[in-house]
């Protein structure tokens, strides 16, 4: 198996056009172009055990995008950072409960997986490897929801150190919070003291440089950032108000670690990305306006088959769920979607040289890769593909 541009290639060497792009880091594609002179980035060392200049001019770019971020660690994966970021916040505090929210993914350590969305979907502790202590200080609401949310609160009386949010979900289909829902925990969160924690490991790059947080206009006290900094080479980080910051080792009590964590050539890539990204402005609108182009013509694909299925897009991200009605909202009305028609819609785009996620949570996402005549196959992959489910009774 191989893969370039937005292309991947089985083992006997056909081609598919990916639309998985390793759940979202490759918004370059494969092989992107400005990933040349590898081999010269390995042969200044693969980890030093020592910050470097390179991962202090990383973290101000990042910092310059992303105001909210005053101080940041880098960590090798999404799920470090978010993993660190929650302990940071319980430092800070000096409490342990986090309210988290159903459909969310932030990663696969125990206290992310309870209601993950993408393709975790662990609805019970018990049995999955994930001690029940562990839980005993998770609360998980209901996503857009705030009476849910002050209903836990409540509940947990003053103990929460974290509310842990996706500002824009990608792990339940697409999903955008409703209006005032940001704000409103923005809100309760300075009203009960806890840390809110955006996790932008999905949404940051892909809805710009200034992430979620610049389009949303909430700024959360700490932030993650994942693997598309590196344009999908393993690098991460977390951070957010210096004062909070400073909990972390060694100048405060809470430690992370990791001997990858800001490793020389994860680093170097990072600023490669984000000197392409502010130097070719062009190429994000290029991929929204593809990803347009293809949102319309699968609605009108459902349309002639009198499927009222919701056609979302946003940024570099399309998705549509097999249920009729509205969008999804919470990860209630995603569990009514139709997983058996998934299935089959998956299995009859592979045939037809597309390839989806296979997990009825997840979304398609574009990459800068992506040409109009790669959306252009893809339309039609899509509409014959529906019609053939629909001569099947499946829809």
């Amino acid at each position: 198996m191989r893969a370039e541009g937005p292309y991947a290639y089985d083992e006997q060497g056909r081609r598919y056009a990916d639309y998985v792009m390793a759940y979202g880091p490759l918004l370059f594609g494969h092989t992107p172009p400005f990933l040349g002179g590898l081999d010269a980035l390995a042969a200044r060392g693969v980890v030093y055990g020592s910050t470097s200049p390179d991962e202090l001019a990383l973290a101000e770019r990042i910092r310059g995008h992303l105001p909210s971020m005053e101080r940041l660690r880098f960590t090798t994966t999404g799920s470090e950072a978010v993993q660190s970021a929650i302990r940071v916040a319980r430092a800070w505090t000096g409490r342990d409960a986090v309210l988290k929210f159903s459909g969310n993914y932030h990663g696969h350590f125990d206290l992310a997986l309870q209601d993950a969305g993408a393709s975790a979907e662990t609805p019970h502790a018990g049995g999955s490897g994930i001690p029940r202590a562990v839980v005993g200080d998770l609360a998980v609401a209901r996503y857009n929801d705030l009476d849910d949310v002050d209903r836990l609160l409540a509940m947990l009386d003053g103990r929460v150190a974290a509310i842990l949010v996706e500002p824009v979900c990608g792990n339940m289909g697409l999903v955008e919070t409703v209006p005032g829902f940001l704000e409103g925990l923005r809100a309760r969160a300075d009203r009960c003291g806890a840390v809110l924690i955006f996790d932008e490991i999905i949404t940051w790059l892909r809805l710009g440089l200034g992430g979620a947080q610049a389009r949303v206009g909430v700024t959360p006290d700490l932030t993650t950032v994942g693997k598309v900094l590196g344009g999908g080479f393993p690098v991460a980080a977390f951070g957010g108000r210096a004062e909070i910051m400073a909990m972390l080792a060694p100048d405060g009590p809470a430690f992370t670690g990791g001997t990858h964590a800001g490793m020389p050539f994860g680093i170097a890539l990072g600023l490669r990305v984000l000197d392409y990204l502010e130097t070719h402005a062009d190429v994000l609108a290029q991929t929204e306006r593809r990803a347009r182009a293809l949102a319309a013509s699968i609605r009108a694909s459902l349309r002639a088959l009198a499927l009222d299925y919701a056609v979302l897009q946003l940024a570099s991200i399309v998705d549509f769920k097999f249920r009729s009605g509205p969008p999804t909202r919470s990860y209630d009305d995603q569990q009514r979607d139709d997983q058996r028609a998934y299935a089959a819609f998956y299995h009859a785009m592979r045939e037809r040289g597309v390839l989806l996620p296979p997990s009825h949570n997840e979304v398609m996402f574009l990459s800068t890769a992506h040409g109009d005549d790669d959306v252009a196959f893809t339309a039609g992959a899509i509409e014959a593909s529906l019609r053939d489910l629909r001569a099947k009774g499946i829809v």
